[in-house]
């Protein structure tokens, strides 16, 4: 996060918030399961083993191997770095979030959860470093991990601010899932439609911006 300008920095924000609006949709969906928390997922994969419960296995298994392939995905589409592959990234992710959006009039909640799925994975994408994730927006462990260690560097005498954008970042993503929880509850799935028109309008910007 800290070497990002601050526009990127606003940007990573709000897909983090975009990610924890999502994953607080698949969660109440799926009742206990994640679309874009796959440390999460695997522990309740390896609780399921353990007492015997197959189908939650199942699910957890195919949310895993969907995951996995949307990051692929994600990073064969963006193809590199810059905002112009943040907005290749972005506008795949809106349409697999607007895909699912569509999958539910139709009774396709099953369609509807895998295209989530994928599209977590792809997001991932939008802030690659010499080909790997240089930010982390479905999940938080390794902002709160940064955040406490520029607190320690803070007292011994670092930068006082440098904690606030990995904060930041976790402030968007849980906003994003508070707001996701009440939107569940009045429009069920049909609440994607404003994470798709939010991933789109992230996509218009990075494609405009003067950094592309």
């Amino acid at each position: 996060m800290r070497t990002l300008a601050p526009s990127e920095r606003g940007m990573a924000v709000l897909l983090a918030a975009l990610a924890g609006y999502v994953d607080s949709l698949g969660f109440l969906q799926l009742g206990g399961l994640f679309v874009s928390f796959m440390s999460g997922n695997s522990t309740r994969m390896a609780v399921g083993v353990s007492m015997g419960d197959w189908r939650t296995v199942g699910v957890a298994a195919a949310i895993l191997i969907l995951f996995v392939l949307g990051a692929a995905v994600g990073a064969l589409v963006a193809g590199g770095e810059g905002m112009r592959s943040r907005s290749r990234v972005l506008a795949v992710e809106a349409t697999l979030l607007a895909g699912a959006a569509l999958a539910v009039p139709l009774g396709s909640m099953s369609l509807a959860v895998g295209l989530m799925v994928l599209a977590m994975g792809i997001e991932n994408a939008v802030f690659l470093r010499d080909g790997e994730v240089g930010v982390g927006l479905t999940y938080m462990t390794g902002a709160l991990v940064k955040l406490g260690q520029a607190l320690a560097g803070a007292v011994r005498g670092g930068r006082r601010t440098a904690f606030a954008p990995y904060l930041l970042l976790w402030v968007g993503l849980f906003g994003g899932a508070v707001v996701g929880a009440f939107s569940y509850g009045a429009l069920g799935l049909n609440a994607l439609w404003p994470a798709a028109t939010l991933a789109a309008g992230l996509a218009v910007f990075a494609r405009v911006s003067r950094e592309a």
